[in-house]
């Protein structure tokens, strides 16, 4: 298989208003696309023509409206999620290869980018084509930018090949490609930042006999993010849930906040935590305590028991706060409720335990909802910090 690379030259200066289709038709026919060619575009003349602008005066506002989640952030870097699902930095907002004073914002809807333009540009050349909206994202644990596809149409974003034969004949088990982000890391080399070509032709793509996707299929689940979350803005964000999402809270990931937080403490024997995910076992519990309605509504409920010897409450603190934090850096949403001794007997009748241990009080957790679990920005520094 070969696979062809066409800078598409004499691409004019693309305003705001303008129509893509009827501009990119003239020189994509006069170099001759083929029925089957990929066209990637930049991200860059999408948002142009679609009048996705700003003032860069109010570049950390625009960034802002921008973000639906922070991921990490440091001085005035910001890793952030935007309203796609995509993780770039600054949420997409840039200032390159604009006018000066003037900041480009990523596409409403890139993969509706895409198909618009596909169908016009299918329609003027008279040939099936398909088209990827790129832009330039860093990678953790990579120096460098390359291309990857924010919008995707008549093309497979994917290709699973799982149970296909490998080249020894065994059967692959995990391989799914993104054969929309290679087609755009390969657009890449002919369409640099400094080269003036917006516009190329990826031609000999081997698209398996897959259907055609969108570039959202290459946004990962929030359930299978491993590295969701920088550990200091989990920190940042440590505030309790106001509200929980349905569903159930998968056992492991308690098993792995106990774990966490048993290693985080050294002294921690006699500790014993009770996981409640019954109803009749949550409601138990409930009724023995003062619960406002949002613990009401998670559907786990924790309970940490400490040994007599050690309920001090920097003892009790520093490991509660482990086990939320533990929860936190794998997307569960927390609520802490407070037991009085009498509470805490009365939750020890409830679940029947044995032993001396003392319930603290109840750690509801449930699913963390998806609007916004870290706040965009960081609340002013406190004025307790002082420096000598």
């Amino acid at each position: 298989m070969t696979v062809e690379l066409i800078p598409l030259l004499g691409v004019p200066e693309i305003e705001p208003g303008d129509d893509l289709g009827r501009i990119l038709a003239p020189p994509l026919g006069a170099v001759g696309v083929r029925a089957g060619d990929v066209i990637a575009v930049t991200q860059k003349i999408v948002s142009k023509a679609e009048g996705r602008l700003a003032a860069a005066a109010d570049r950390e506002a625009v960034v802002a409206a921008e973000t639906v989640r922070v991921v990490a952030r440091r001085g005035e870097l910001v890793i952030a999620q935007t309203r796609h699902g995509l993780i770039c930095a600054n949420a997409g907002v840039d200032a390159s290869n604009v006018p000066e004073g003037i900041l480009s914002l990523l596409p409403e809807d890139p993969d509706a980018s895409a198909e618009r333009l596909r169908a016009a540009l299918s329609a003027a050349l008279g040939v099936d084509i398909a088209v990827v909206i790129t832009d330039t994202f860093g990678r953790p644990w990579r120096e460098g930018v390359v291309n990857v596809a924010i919008g995707c149409a008549g093309l497979p974003s994917l290709l699973d090949l799982r149970g296909a034969p490998d080249h020894h004949g065994r059967a692959m088990e995990t391989t799914v490609v993104a054969l929309a982000d290679e087609v755009a890391a390969a657009s890449g080399l002919v369409m640099t930042k400094a080269a003036g070509v917006p516009v190329a032709i990826v031609r000999g793509v081997d698209r398996a006999g897959a259907p055609a996707g969108v570039a959202r299929d290459l946004v990962r689940a929030p359930a299978d993010d491993l590295f969701r979350e920088s550990p200091l803005q989990a920190v940042h964000a440590l505030e309790p849930a106001s509200a929980f999402s349905p569903g159930p809270v998968p056992r492991e990931l308690v098993e792995e906040a106990v774990r966490a937080a048993s290693g985080a403490e050294t002294a921690m024997q006699g500790w014993v935590f009770v996981a409640v995910d019954s109803p009749a076992g949550r409601q138990r519990v409930l009724a023995s305590l003062d619960t406002d309605p949002t613990t009401g509504t998670a559907p786990l409920l924790l309970v940490p028991c400490a040994p007599p010897e050690d309920v001090s409450p920097l003892r009790a603190g520093r490991t509660i706060q482990s086990v939320v934090l533990a929860l936190r850096a794998q997307g569960v949403a927390w609520a802490w409720t407070d037991a009085t001794a009498a509470q805490g007997r009365a939750i020890r009748e409830a679940l029947e335990l044995g032993g001396d241990a003392i319930p603290l009080g109840v750690i509801a957790a449930g699913s963390a909802p998806e609007d916004g679990a870290s706040p965009p920005r960081p609340p002013d520094l406190p004025a307790s910090l002082r420096w000598r």
